[in-house]
């Protein structure tokens, strides 16, 4: 009688389960290049220079290819496997998100292509997230390992992405408006997918076609308060926003996070069911962000909280990130994910999928993670302990073993985290 009853709740929770990866799925279909880029393109059919860095600027480069008219040219930078065809747009990938020697190649090859234009060139630039690794031109004096060192160190001391991207522009020569300032007397225009909190274009691959208003005091700030050796005359100053050499950028956010999130509240509604976006730019420790959302959960589930009332579902963006101190890979949301679970303690009804758009998460090729009902429970039969998983940072190790993990494989787009929790009635 009891496995009979709980069989109704369990094909509920599974239903509920393919809800959230639907609605994950139209969050990431929202923001893909085909969609979001044709719009934007120049009204003019001359010749056009590409330039791009980032997960989703391969896409993006066919995306233009498929819809502009006039002569067409320019080399795009994008993670491993993350590459699409084209046929003008010359495509090549590198590593992410540690840069490699391919990283460096592309920036030398990309920067030259930017120097020796006119004013009567126009140059198309494909940016998105990843390309602060993607497209890495380190400063005079700095190596190739010295940047990969900093970037490593920065990574497992939890810095957050604005702070990262801060260090990034001030020990690069193709970061934090650099680039496009090479590209002058040329006209620019920016056509960007944001995965950073605020949608700031200087933020977004750490800004190559971007003005920046940080300076090498806030760059030296950041890597003094996490402890990371560093050389002084590896910081040097960016391009700052009123640079005569801006004068003719032009910079348009096709695709951003919230828009995203609405696109996956369509898919909830449609079923109506209630949705409440907590905000697309939720920054902080993955774990203490998850513990908080648990709360609030059981909080809604009990009738307690004071505007939301069970069933619905709790939508959230933004990069949280983690401070790895254990022997795992990380993993914001599989970190995230594990700290929901544990806060949650199996409340019934309750389920959640956390991901990131880009279809990887951390160091790892694995989207996220579902949280269910009998996560713990079929945890603790497999030997496994999610308390010791969140303190070594094993967070994919936890829920692959649970086969709860959320593979996408490339996602050809990246507006950053997707978190959806779904409390019953």
């Amino acid at each position: 009688m009891e496995s009979r009853e709980s069989e109704p709740e369990d094909g509920m929770d599974e239903e509920n389960k393919t809800l959230l990866e639907k609605m994950f799925r139209a969050a990431v279909a929202a923001a893909q290049p085909q969609v979001v880029v044709p719009r934007f393109l120049p009204q003019t059919g001359g010749r056009l220079v590409v330039l791009g860095a980032g997960k989703a600027s391969a896409a993006m480069a066919a995306a233009v290819e498929a819809h502009w008219q006039g002569p067409l040219s320019g080399l795009v930078v994008t993670r491993d496997g993350y590459a699409a065809p084209c046929r003008h747009i010359e495509i090549v990938e590198a590593a992410h998100p540690v840069p490699d020697a391919r990283s460096v190649a592309a920036a030398e090859r990309i920067g030259a292509l930017a120097e020796g234009l006119t004013a009567d060139d126009h140059v198309l630039c494909l940016i998105s997230g990843g390309g602060s690794a993607l497209l890495c031109l380190p400063a005079e004096g700095m190596t190739l390992a010295d940047k990969q060192n900093l970037n490593r160190a920065l990574l497992r001391a939890g810095a957050t992405i604005s702070e990262m991207n801060t260090v990034r522009r001030h020990v690069s020569r193709i970061k934090g408006g650099r680039l496009a300032a090479a590209c002058f007397p040329a006209r620019v225009t920016n056509l960007l997918i944001s995965d950073v909190p605020g949608d700031d274009p200087a933020q977004i691959a750490s800004g190559p076609t971007a003005g920046d208003a940080t300076t090498v005091e806030d760059a030296r700030a950041v890597l003094d308060k996490y402890g990371i050796a560093y050389d002084a005359a590896w910081l040097t100053e960016s391009v700052s926003p009123d640079d005569p050499r801006l004068q003719h950028v032009e910079t348009h956010i096709v695709a951003a996070p919230m828009q995203s999130l609405r696109a996956a509240a369509d898919v909830a509604a449609a079923q109506n069911m209630p949705v409440h976006i907590l905000g697309d730019a939720l920054e902080g420790e993955a774990r203490q962000l998850g513990a908080a959302h648990a709360a609030l959960a059981c909080d809604i589930a009990a009738g307690k909280h004071p505007l939301y009332r069970a069933p619905c579902i709790l939508l959230s963006g933004g990069e949280t990130t983690v401070t790895v101190t254990g022997k795992g890979c990380g993993g914001r949301n599989v970190e995230y994910a594990l700290a929901l679970a544990l806060g949650l303690q199996g409340a019934a009804g309750i389920c959640a999928l956390a991901a990131d758009t880009d279809g990887v998460d951390g160091m790892a090729d694995i989207a996220g993670a579902f949280v269910m009902p009998d996560t713990l429970a079929r945890a603790a039969a497999a030997g496994r302990d999610a308390a010791a998983a969140l303190a070594d940072n094993d967070g994919h190790g936890f829920f692959g073993a649970l086969g709860d993990s959320l593979v996408s494989g490339p996602t050809q787009t990246n507006v950053n985290d997707f978190r959806a929790i779904y409390i019953g009635g």
